[in-house]
């Protein structure tokens, strides 16, 4: 969306509106997970999935470890082998978790007893084994291309566990078929060429190597026909999980709004034409993420089909206590205990950043969605935001009717006859992804899934074109309800979507809305992004070297 009747209001530094947000959708957003990458949730999806012959289907992403290099050598980005990582689904509107799908890490090294690889150095006779200090010792792939060969010397596996009930105290049940391994993270076009190991040694001062196999190797960890646990239905066996390093798909104009709006002014002034989005390219676009993606059937995880809406979240969490090992050793450089922890939490995008006051990051991050209306209802209902862009720019834009029942809408209860659940069931307002996972049903029809390729495309303003200065309204040109805030699809454009929202989109205009019709940007076209069209839908990650030896 495009700063529009609002030039003669704001400055040119006005594609600054929101420079809190320039963190991304949930990349270091606290202070505790800005300390420990590994267990900070970036981004969290929920949506229909969107694969051909894949109808009924429920695609939930959670990404971990934000804005890595892809040359992050030699170490570079397995999950936390010490966390417990989870995505939970609130059926019920309680704002507890009825079904938890569970996620936990073992890495191991290569060569034999978890010792590493390692080489015979020296002149024969005196000889020693010596480890080696790197990930791999030859190129990744097998001989098919399609799992890891011996020179790997780094590989992670993980268990899948349901648990039905809330998550510490429910009937927790392992996925068949485990424990399932995740493809190594793209190391290089060298390590993933399709060269044979005797012709490595020709990629010397430019010269080509065959074609990267990242992909088609990756696509081989995509784990398939794997059943729900406890659930009875026909399709329950049509399960997917796929655990491994994608590319961020997420797309915000990061360093220049800190840098006191570095921002061309044809961006500003061009018009709102989609054009001129290439004047600010997306500055994350070539880091990386891990993301957890799982596809279940949604009448495995619906509390039923006459009542099809979920509540959805991500949390990581960790043991209370940790005690260093002053003899560390690979798998055991600290003894980890006591019970699970939450310390990430994500649901709806960008709350933490720009809703939650800085003093309660990490309380935030530690509490459960059910409280959320006794700890945090205030910053939903009389956020800071407005008020801080009307005092740096000098604007009256701000909406002027409290409390904000808009947001609790957008943030803690989902939209009446869209994604909120049913008044009958007494719902708890809670900060999750509000998701109705039989859209067509609400909607009489109206509304068919939108996939990125064919006659009609995913919209990145999401459903937000299906709400009119406060009425929801279907027919309206670009109306796409299976995106945010009914779930989030990558393609979503949450960055202006969320800015939109908390400077009244969807308040009915009048004196109490002066920003009605007004629709904001920072710049960067989340819809420029490349996304697959099949689970687990986010791309091929940037290669960490690109084969011509730079």
């Amino acid at each position: 969306m495009r700063l529009r009747n609002l030039l003669g209001a704001l400055s040119f530094g006005a594609l600054a509106i929101a420079p809190t947000l320039a963190q991304a959708s949930s990349h270091r957003e606290a202070p505790f997970v800005s300390k420990n990458p590994k267990i900070d949730g970036t981004d969290f999806y929920a949506f229909e999935s969107y694969e051909a012959g894949r109808a009924g289907m429920i695609t939930f992403i959670a990404n971990y470890q934000p804005l890595q290099d892809a040359y992050g050598a030699p170490n570079y980005f397995p999950l936390d082998p010490d966390a417990l990582y989870e995505i939970e689904i609130d059926n019920t509107g309680d704002g507890v978790e009825d079904l938890t799908f569970q996620f936990q890490f073992q890495t191991v090294l290569g060569g034999t007893a978890n010792a590493g690889i390692d080489l015979m150095i020296g002149p024969a006779g005196a000889q020693k084994s010596v480890s080696v200090p790197f990930y791999n010792v030859g190129l990744i792939p097998n001989a098919a291309g399609n799992g890891n060969s011996a020179s790997l010397n780094v590989t992670q596996s993980y268990t899948v566990g349901l648990v039905s009930g809330p998550r510490r105290a429910g009937t927790a049940t392992l996925v068949t078929g485990g424990p399932f391994t995740s493809p190594a993270d793209n190391v290089g076009v060298k390590s993933f060429s399709s060269l044979a190991n005797s012709q490595l040694g020709t990629k010397q001062n430019g010269t080509t190597l065959g074609p990267s196999t990242y992909a088609t190797y990756a696509e081989s960890f995509v784990h398939t026909g794997l059943t729900v646990p406890g659930c009875t239905k026909a399709d329950a066996n049509q399960m997917k999980v796929f655990v491994g390093q994608r590319a961020e798909g997420f797309a915000v104009n990061l360093g220049p709004i800190f840098d006191l709006v570095d921002a061309p002014a044809g961006l500003v002034t061009a018009g709102g034409t989609k054009a001129d989005y290439a004047a600010v390219p997306n500055p994350i676009a070539a880091k990386n993420v891990t993301s957890i993606a799982i596809e279940v059937p949604r009448d495995c995880i619906w509390q039923s089909a006459a009542q099809p809406v979920i509540g959805t979240w991500t949390t990581a969490s960790l043991r209370q206590a940790r005690v260093i090992n002053p003899a560390a050793t690979y798998p055991l450089p600290a003894k980890e205990g006591g019970a699970w922890t939450t310390v990430s939490r994500l649901g709806n995008p960008l709350v933490n950043e720009v809703v939650i006051g800085l003093p309660a990051k990490d309380f935030w991050n530690n509490t459960e969605p059910s409280k959320d209306v006794a700890n945090f209802a205030t910053f939903v209902e009389y956020p800071t935001l407005p008020a801080i862009i009307d005092a740096v720019y000098g604007t009256s834009l701000a909406p002027t009717v409290f409390p904000r029942t808009d947001l609790v809408e957008a943030f803690l209860t989902g939209i009446p006859g869209v994604n909120a659940f049913p008044a009958a069931s007494n719902p708890v307002p809670a900060e999750v992804i509000h998701l109705n996972t039989d859209l067509e049903a609400a909607l009489g029809g109206v509304v068919t899934p939108y996939a990125i390729t064919g006659a009609q495309t995913q919209s990145r303003f999401g459903a937000a074109l299906c709400v009119v200065k406060g009425v929801v309204t279907t027919t309206n040109a670009g109306c796409d309800g299976y995106g945010f805030p009914n779930g989030r699809r990558p393609i979503d454009d949450v960055v202006d979507l969320a800015l939109d929202v908390v400077e009244g989109y969807l308040l009915p205009s009048g004196a109490s809305n002066p920003a009605s019709g007004v629709l904001f940007t920072d710049g960067v076209d989340q819809g420029a992004t490349v996304f697959q069209n099949q689970f687990p839908y986010l791309g091929t990650p940037t290669p960490g070297a690109n084969g011509n030896g730079t």
